[in-house]
């Protein structure tokens, strides 16, 4: 056993740009120190196996990575209030509790609404002047839309929350006062928001939520609020990103949109394809070791942040072959950008049957979709976790 201790100073990729070869940064390492831009230093763990057994290794905290007096990504201030940032029992309690809005059969059930939905948007774009911005027409409002109603949230609110949501989901180079305050603008917003359904109750996953901390008090008041802030933020902001990225891939191989033309069957394997493929972020959350823990042959001492890289795990060669190639006929549904053990995500079911409906509007509705400028114009929001597209304009029909 050994224990690595010189670490190399790690650039992460700008928005749409490939990450630095991780072998070549590594010296081949599976698990290495690296210095974050922000001075933090922390491990990195690479390839399929490795990373699988780090997530699902309860030794790896998240509620330590996020505990009071330790550096954090702008994000992470948010997550140490939420359920992404517990641990069992903790997080196994509140998860129950809305898991079972999440369940395969309850998301196939929504289907239909997902996909009425996505005719209306694209209906509402076709009846504007092209280029339409896919952003504000169709990518971000579908999730949004779809948690609103699941939630009760008015979707009216839609502009005043995701406003607060972009500056929530941060990384380390946004203000901390400026996520603090837009952390209190939605708290508030919460907090009104359900007192107003305790006055009057409806079926709606708030109101079941309220009923929860109400009635058999398994919620604190503070839970409450955080769980809703959670399911909102998290039920929008990264299939909203992941349609956008989704779609730059697409429209750069045009042959493998042509296929799925062709066979829309093909459409649910290609979603896993694409998650596996799309870089939807910088780095994800990192963990804590509870204990010295040996992973790929290196001892990481306690204490110590660590953190997953899911890029090199969905292109590891050894899972799949040829790794970086894009193919939407591949079977890639054992891709781990959803996580995997207690902290697989959540909406992981809803978001995949969004992603299928979106690019079966998308492909089959808007013959000729394409980009209405170069690629290398696109804008990337500076200061985000997740890499967020200002706008994508896109045409359709004849050029």
């Amino acid at each position: 056993m050994t224990i690595d201790s010189n670490p190399v100073k790690l650039t992460p990729a700008l928005p749409g740009q490939p990450m630095r070869d991780i072998a070549t940064i590594s010296g081949g390492r599976p698990v290495f120190r690296a210095e974050l831009p922000d001075g933090r230093i922390v491990w990195l763990v690479t390839g399929y196996e490795y990373v699988r057994q780090m997530i699902i290794d309860q030794r790896f905290s998240r509620a330590l990575a996020v505990a009071p007096g330790r550096a954090r990504q702008g994000f992470e201030m948010f997550a140490a209030g939420s359920i992404n940032g517990m641990d069992p029992p903790g997080h196994t309690r509140l998860r129950k509790l809305v898991a079972s809005a999440f369940t395969a059969r309850r998301v196939e059930a929504l289907r239909p609404r997902v996909a009425s939905i996505v005719n209306e948007l694209i209906d509402a774009m076709a009846g504007r002047p092209q280029p339409a911005d896919l952003v504000a027409g169709f990518s971000l409002p579908l999730p949004a839309q779809v948690i609103c109603e699941m939630l009760g949230v008015p979707a009216e609110d839609l502009g005043q929350f995701h406003a607060w949501s972009d500056t929530i989901m941060a990384d380390w180079q946004r203000d901390t006062d400026e996520i603090m305050t837009a952390l209190a603008g939605l708290y508030g917003y919460f907090g009104a928001l359900i007192e107003t359904k305790r006055a009057q109750s409806a079926d709606d996953l708030i109101s079941g939520l309220i009923s929860a901390r109400d009635q058999d008090d398994r919620l604190s008041e503070q839970e409450l609020t955080v769980m809703c802030c959670t399911l909102l933020i998290g039920g929008h902001e990264t299939t909203a990103n992941q349609i956008n990225l989704s779609l730059l891939l697409l429209l750069d191989h045009p042959g493998q949109v042509a296929t799925l033309r062709a066979d829309p069957g093909l459409i649910p394997g290609a979603v896993e394809e694409l998650l596996r493929c799309v870089r939807l972020g910088s780095l994800p959350p990192a963990r804590v070791t509870r204990e010295d823990v040996q992973i790929g042959g290196v001892v990481i001492p306690a204490g110590e942040q660590v953190i997953p890289l899911f890029g090199t795990a969905n292109r590891d060669p050894l899972v799949f072959a040829d790794p970086d190639r894009f193919d939407v006929t591949r079977d890639a549904a054992s891709h781990l950008s959803f996580g995997a053990g207690v902290h697989h995500c959540l909406g992981a079911q809803l978001a995949r049957v969004e992603l299928q409906e979106a690019f079966r509007g998308l492909i089959g509705r808007l013959p000729g979709l394409r980009l209405a400028m170069p690629a290398s114009d696109l804008e990337f929001k500076p200061g985000m976790a997740i890499h967020s597209l200002r706008e994508l304009p896109v045409r359709w029909g004849e050029p």
